[in-house]
């Protein structure tokens, strides 16, 4: 059995949820502000992505952070309840589409914690 590192792990799985979504590599780079070759190296595994830019990918996917750690695929939290057809959304689009999806799942939480009350 082979340990994929870190940042392989966290790549395959923003290469998933993106195409999921059928999002482009260009439209993901627009969205974070960098290049699509810096959207490569980070499906790739090449570079380690920057905290800041791991936020913003889970508010876009509605996940958390650590579910882009969770290499075994029967066990990820695949949160993606508003799935969309992406190919022409600019991004803009993509960071209004992202902060709704941070309202919804902070909503979401507060709901549950109040029901464990």
């Amino acid at each position: 059995m082979t340990m994929l590192s870190s940042n392989t792990i966290v790549g395959q799985n923003i290469r998933l949820f993106r195409e999921k979504l059928q999002i482009t590599q260009e439209a993901l780079a627009n969205y974070l502000n960098t290049s699509r070759e810096q959207v490569s190296y980070y499906e790739t595994g090449v570079r380690a992505v920057s905290s800041k830019h791991l936020t913003a990918l889970a508010n876009l996917f509605c996940l958390n952070e650590y579910d882009f750690f969770e290499e075994n695929a029967d066990a990820r939290s695949l949160n993606i309840a508003f799935a969309f057809r992406a190919e022409e959304l600019s991004a803009t689009d993509l960071e209004s589409i992202a902060k709704f999806k941070k309202i919804v799942r902070n909503y979401l939480s507060m709901q549950k914690a109040m029901a464990d009350e």
